[in-house]
């Protein structure tokens, strides 16, 4: 059974930074197109960022140009490089394979 595992998350103040981890159990994560999904109270799902297997990369317009998503296959992790973070950032985030494989979630709190 493959299984993704977030971390990284924590409690941060607006303008700071956080790097959120996914690391993928089994040599698994090349086959892949990697999603970084969050999930804000009393809010729906949103997708965040995405990067396929040949490093292509998309982002919610909202976190273009503070979010980075990155991917070393080699160690099973792919990455959510989080600069000048704001408190609409707030949020549970969720890294996904394709969408069908999902971790369990790290929370992330931006706040004075």
């Amino acid at each position: 059974q493959v299984q993704l595992v977030e971390s990284g998350g924590g409690l941060v103040q607006p303008g700071r930074s956080l790097r959120l981890s996914c690391a993928a159990s089994g040599n698994i994560l090349s086959n892949y197109n990697m999603y970084w999904y969050r999930q804000a109270p009393g809010k729906s799902r949103e997708w965040v960022a995405y990067i396929n297997q040949f490093r292509n990369t998309d982002y919610l317009d909202s976190v273009k140009g503070r979010f980075t998503i990155s991917r070393e296959d080699a160690k099973n992790t792919m990455y959510l490089q989080m600069n000048n973070l704001k408190p609409e950032d707030t949020a549970v985030y969720y890294c996904s394979a394709d969408g069908k494989i999902w971790g369990q979630g790290t929370q992330v709190t931006v706040s004075s």
